[in-house]
């Protein structure tokens, strides 16, 4: 099969499309021909060196996600038939033709969708249903707020919070990618710079002092202190990623008094059983709302496999909105 492979440690240039031997299906595994997949920000870390892999997932192949279709069974699968249209995340190697899977940590491919459009879905729909719901257990009417609201994960969250009856606010760090959130139901959004100071300032005017219910931070760094002093009593803080710093004070008196709840989460460490509980929610919750266009993924650009440099270019110049997507002929 071909392959998107990490040659080094280094920039996009270090990445070359290699032959390499199509991986066979164990007990209960399934393989998809990939047709899709898309870029993740652990892609970038990976081939820069600073994201080691799991154990048992290829070193030199990243992809987290992946679209195609079942096309062979290991033992004991029973789950799936060839040619069925599945998608869903894993550890590892999605950036290639065929990638082995799990047969519980997939979900069927609604027919609405294309390849590009389902291969934009695993990990930023996984993630933000898991957060929200999931661990979060949003309820209707409440306030959420999504720092890096233009992200793929972000988008996909003011979506499920809005397929929740709950209110999405949002950061990002341009104006524009806030004037689109809005077509995604975002209710309210602010541009932060340098200051963080601005979220807690702004979140007590659109709340009238209220507060915010359930945050998903997607940046880290300062964002996360200004997460809490938003929060209103009884908040819950997902912490999902730290782009802007993996280290930052905290207001502990804040955390105190609002008997604040703080949980971070990853999803590419967890056990083969935790995704399949994760996907088992997704394709129960998500799926029929991407099958009636009740949410729906956002395509920033489309890369072949043979491109797949540029496609790392293009997400590290964090002017994308919504996700990288790569096509895998």
């Amino acid at each position: 099969m071909r392959a998107a492979v990490i040659t080094r440690a280094g920039g996009p240039e270090v990445l070359e499309i290699q032959d390499r031997p199509t991986p066979a299906p164990g007990a209960q595994e399934v393989l998809v021909r990939v047709r899709a997949t898309a870029l993740n920000r652990a892609d970038l870390l990976q081939r820069e060196g600073r994201y080691p892999v799991p154990a048992g997932a290829p070193a030199d192949i990243p992809g987290l996600e992946f679209a195609g279709e079942v096309d062979a069974l290991g033992s004991g699968a029973s789950a799936w038939k060839r040619g069925e249209r599945v998608f869903g995340i894993t550890a590892g190697g999605a950036h290639a033709q065929y990638v082995v899977a799990h047969e519980g940590t997939l979900a069927p491919v609604p027919d609405s969708l294309s390849w590009e459009q389902a291969g934009a879905v695993p990990e930023v729909f996984i993630t933000a249903h898991d957060a929200l719901v999931t661990q979060a257990g949003l309820r209707a009417g409440e306030r959420v707020l999504v720092h890096a609201v233009g992200s793929g994960v972000g988008l996909a969250a003011i979506q499920l919070a809005r397929a929740y009856n709950a209110i999405p606010y949002g950061t990002a760090r341009t104006a524009d990618k806030i004037e689109r959130a809005a077509e995604y139901g975002l209710e309210h959004g602010i541009v932060v710079g340098e200051d963080v100071e601005v979220i807690p300032a702004a979140v007590a005017e659109w709340t009238s002092g209220k507060g915010i219910d359930v945050t998903l931070d997607l940046v880290g760094g300062a964002y996360l202190d200004a997460s809490v002093r938003a929060s209103a009593p009884r908040g819950r803080v997902m912490l999902i990623g730290t782009i802007a710093g993996r280290s930052a004070p905290l207001s502990l008196g804040v955390m105190l008094h609002k008997r604040i709840t703080l949980r971070g989460t990853v999803l590419r460490a967890r056990s083969v059983d935790e995704k399949i509980l994760v996907t088992r929610a997704f394709a129960a919750d998500v799926v029929p709302l991407l099958a009636r266009s009740s949410v729906r993924p956002t395509i920033d650009s489309v890369f072949e496999l043979d491109r797949i440099g540029d496609a790392h270019a293009r997400l590290a110049s964090n002017a994308t909105f919504g996700k990288v997507v790569i096509t895998v002929p």
